[in-house]
């Protein structure tokens, strides 16, 4: 069976993690640089989709505290209909309302710098880049927890049900 992947999209980094797609436990993998456009983005996934073995993935959809599609939503579908057709898998979006900070508290705080001082750069990007992995195994997670519950993806509802995303590939 194909795996699941899950995805982060963040502004500057993608974290990703994957599951089986028989409903296993989702494990952050990778974080991978967001390009400059989502057409390089599709063809980093896409590297990644071929070595996992992946038939599926799984967008977290950031909205609003209240539910609504706010800009970064917006953006994030824009992303996954520039992404979806290039990967050539199906795609479900996934609410993703507070997974990073639950991902930070499973984490935990940033460790302390040399000498105990701040952070350097390099420690403050490998901590985001590990919460970014541990946000995309939230909402994969998430996602395989609903359908093992219902048995159908779940697909936060769009402003219009054209919208939808999801495809046969």
């Amino acid at each position: 069976m194909k795996r699941v992947l899950g995805v982060d999209l963040g502004e500057r980094r993608i974290g990703l993690a994957v599951a089986d797609g028989d409903g296993g436990r989702a494990i952050p993998v990778a974080t991978i640089r967001r390009a400059r456009t989502p057409q390089a983005d599709a063809a980093a996934l896409l590297e990644v989709v071929r070595e996992r073995d992946v038939g599926e993935l799984v967008v977290g959809l950031p909205l609003d505290v209240s539910g609504d599609e706010g800009p970064q939503a917006r953006l994030t579908r824009a992303w996954v209909e520039t992404v979806q057709p290039r990967i050539g898998l199906p795609v479900t979006l996934r609410d993703e309302r507070l997974t990073s900070d639950l991902a930070e508290q499973r984490v935990g705080p940033m460790k302390r710098g040399r000498s105990g001082g701040a952070p350097s750069a390099s420690q403050r990007q490998a901590y985001r880049a590990r919460i970014d992995r541990e946000a995309a195994a939230i909402i994969l997670q998430d996602e395989l927890d609903a359908r093992a519950a219902g048995g159908m993806p779940h697909d936060p509802p769009a402003a219009d049900a054209a919208q939808r995303t999801e495809t046969t590939g």
